[in-house]
This record gives structure tokens, sequence and C-alpha cells, in this order.
């Protein structure tokens, strides 16, 4: 690996492993500390600041601070934020829910962005250093799953009680997966990376035609809506983005819950007492998955590659409420975990290549930013709130005595839970079987198929406003 692809790919592994420090095991903490009813809140303000912040953020590197520096500098607030998160928890085992909330949202609203500019710089840097982003930021990418998933496994195992530092895969309350030291971690991660960007190469910035107000926010591309194949993948795509969130935000209470239990191997079972080890599954299926992509789309084109996704899903939930921690039932959670790559990677980057693919090179950035917007924005958030009152209807927070420490666990009707998301991916999965009409297409080059949002000859939808 080149010296240049090493530096993009150490920042890749930087970029996620802020985020998988607390992503999958946020919620275990939560409960703990009095804000278990709130989980939903906590993944849905992601998905809010993502409506408008990557835009932000994409405006200011586009003219005034070079992408680099920016995502530094962003890195920075957020980083702090956490920080502050950890003191707040450190200093009070109950804390102010409007102050811990405002300052978590202060993080996210930093960090969102950040995933696009990381994006922005790694191909900036290839295309500079006259490499190919087609093959080689996909190996760069890997690393920022490895990046994710390595986090994952360390605040799993952490543990400080008492003055004193260890690992353990036994029961252990004072594991980072169940305290604020999970925020501690994703904070100082986030400091080394600000550190780290003002390392990485420069990427001046380009002087472009001048645009319009609705042009730089891309409000344009809601023309898309006009084509109806492009509207009901997009109103589809918000639907199924519904499901992005759920198991992030609940599947590390569901799993940790079964602690709770009198019955000895369920309470001490892997499952049980490693929820975010387990759940790393899902991270290293998506790094595999996304391999099998352009075999399917190819052959199989986008309507089927989006039912094997909204099946996955199905799947998803399903395998969670069938499943049980201990021998044989901890299969099906495995199995879940697996399921899950096929579930984001065949939605999300089958999704982003079926938008390209569809719309001119004038519009790609504006489809991009729209595809993102009802998937990780309106769909996540949304579906964050709506299996928030789901959970908390069948559910509720209670504290149990482990090991001489006290701890707090989500328990109730789990699997009415997980059967009931289940059944909406199947509901959605149908309507779009019976509803989008896939004619299979050709790439972009077939101007026929092509979306455009400007003024073209026969083949091109007319949206100029």
């Amino acid at each position: 690996m080149s010296a240049v692809k090493a530096k993009l790919a150490t920042m890749n592994f930087l970029e996620f492993a802020v985020w998988g420090a607390y992503l999958t095991c946020m919620g275990n903490y939560l409960g703990k500390a009095g804000m278990g009813t709130e989980i939903a809140w906590f993944y849905a303000i992601q998905g809010i600041v993502s409506i408008f912040m990557p835009t932000i953020m994409g405006i200011i590197a586009d003219k005034l601070i070079q992408p680099q520096r920016l995502l530094g500098i962003c890195h920075l607030i957020a980083g702090l934020s956490m920080i502050g998160l950890f003191y707040i928890g450190l200093t009070s085992p109950q804390p102010d829910k409007t102050l811990f909330i405002a300052i978590y949202t202060l993080s996210v609203a930093f960090y969102m962005p950040t995933l696009a500019l990381s994006n922005t710089t790694a191909f900036t840097t290839l295309k500079r250093n006259g490499l190919d982003t087609v093959k080689d930021f996909p190996p760069i990418r890997v690393l920022g799953t490895v990046g994710f998933i390595i986090t994952m496994w360390f605040v799993n195992c952490a543990t400080f009680s008492n003055g004193s530092f260890g690992f353990t895969l036994a029961p252990d309350p004072s594991k980072f997966q169940y305290t604020y030291m999970q925020f501690l971690v994703s904070g100082i991660l986030s400091v080394i990376m600000f550190l780290y960007c003002m390392t990485l190469p420069a990427c001046p910035i380009v002087k472009g035609k001048k645009q319009t107000l609705s042009e730089s926010l891309g409000l344009n591309a809601f023309r898309l809506f006009k084509n109806r194949q492009m509207a009901l993948f997009f109103v589809f795509s918000m639907l199924l983005g519904m499901s992005l969130q759920i198991t992030n935000g609940f599947a590390g209470p569901f799993l940790t819950h079964f602690q709770s239990f009198t019955d000895p191997v369920v309470k001490s079972s892997f499952a049980a007492t490693n929820s975010t080890m387990l759940v790393s599954i899902s991270q290293i299926s998506e790094a595999l998955c996304i391999l099998l992509i352009p075999f399917f789309l190819k052959r199989y084109g986008i309507k089927t590659v989006m039912m094997i996704a909204m099946t996955a899903w199905v799947l998803r939930f399903g395998l969670f409420g069938l499943g049980a921690p201990a021998f044989p039932g901890v299969i099906l959670f495995i199995l879940s975990c697996i399921v899950y790559g096929v579930a984001f990677d065949f939605f999300n980057v089958s999704g982003g290549l079926y938008v390209d693919q569809k719309c001119d090179p004038s519009t790609k950035a504006s489809a991009q930013g729209l595809f993102m917007l009802m998937t990780n924005g309106l769909g996540a958030t949304i579906g964050t709130l709506a299996a928030g009152a789901v959970v908390n209807h069948f559910c509720h927070w209670e504290s149990f005595v482990i090991d001489g420490k006290e701890m707090s666990f989500q328990v109730g009707d789990w699997t009415s839970v997980w059967y009931i998301f289940a059944a909406y991916a199947l509901v959605v999965a149908v309507l779009f079987w019976i509803l989008f009409k896939d004619k299979k297409d050709k790439p972009s080059a077939d101007r026929d198929n092509v979306v455009n949002l400007g003024e073209e000859p026969d083949g091109y939808i007319d949206a100029k406003i």
C-alpha cells in the first residue's frame, strides 16, 4: 500500500472507530443512567442533524475551509463534547437529562458531517495523486469497518473499577459497554483524529461556477420526484430507512436483559454478557457482503436486489424474536447478525449505485444527497422514534443486583417487539414488489433511462422550474 493510501486508510480507521465506541452499546448506559425511555431520541437525533448539518458543512468545505481541515475541526468539537458526556456521567449516576441530551446533540451534529467529509477528503486526495477511486477506495473504506469493530470489541471487554483497568469476557457491570467510559473512548479517538487530520495532504478549494441557493442546498434534487419510478424509489428508501437504526439502538438492551433471568446458563451466556461483541458480527458481515453487490446488481437488477435487502430485514428482526442466548438458540442471534450485512449493504450501497446510474452527471451529487436525506435523515428519524414507542410499550427498565452491583435491564415482551418490526419490513417488501416496476435499466450511458434536472432532448425528465 502506498503512503497516500496508508494515510487515508488510517483516516478511515479513526473515523469509524470514533462511532463504534458507543453506537451499539449506548442504550445499556442510558438505561442505567435513568434515560432508558429516551433511547429512541438519542438515535433519532443522529437522523435529525443528518438532514441539514452535512449540507452546511459541505458548503463550507466547498467554499471556505479545505475538507481535511474541516474534518479535523468537526472531530475536535464532537470529541470534546463526548468527553463532556463522560465528565457528566462521572460526577452524577443520574445526569440531568436536558444537559446530557444537549451536549450529545452538539457532538453528533458535528460528527455526522464527517462521514461525508472523510469521503470527500479521500476522493480528492486519490484523484490528485493519479489513483483510481473505484479501484483504490474500497480497500481504504474497509479499514473504517475494521476500526468500528475493534472499538466495539474494546468497550465490550474493557473494565474500570476501584482505580483498576482490565479486560474480561465474564459478566462485569464495570465493562465500558455499560458505563460512561464508552464516551471517553470516543472522545479521545476524536481528538486524535483532529490531530491526525492536520497531517493529511492538502485538498485545495476549487472554484466552480456560481450556484443558486437552491442548488447549493441540494434542493433542486427534489425535482426528481416528477419521475414516477424515482419517486417510488425514494419513498421506499425512506420506508426501508426506518429500519436502519432500530437494532443499533435496541439490540444491546435486548441481549443484555437476559442477565436478569434466574437461569444461570442464560444469565451468564456469552450473548447476554458480551452483547457488543456479538453485534459486531453484523459489521463483519457488512464488510464482506459489499463484495457481492456488483454481481447481484448486474445479474438481477435493482428491484431484486432491494427485495433481497427487504427480506434480510425481515429475517434480521424475526431471528431476534425466535432466538435465545443459550445454545442452540444463540445460533439464530448469530444468523440475524450475518443477514444484517445483506440488509444494510444491499439497500444502502445498491441504492446509491442505482441513483448514480439513473441520474445525469450534473445532478448526481444532489440526487445522492436526497437519497441520504430520505434514508439516514427522515427514514431513520421516524423509524427510530416509532420503534422506541413500540419498545417502551412492551418493555420497561428495572434494577437488579448482579455480583453485588446494581444494574438496569429493559425487561418485557421482547418477542412481540421483534415480530412487529419483522411484520413492518415484510409489508414494505410486499408493497415494493407490487408497486415498483423494474425495467432492468442499463447504466447512465443509455440516455433514455437517465433522469436529469435540467432541460434536455427526448429521453430526459424536463423538471426545470
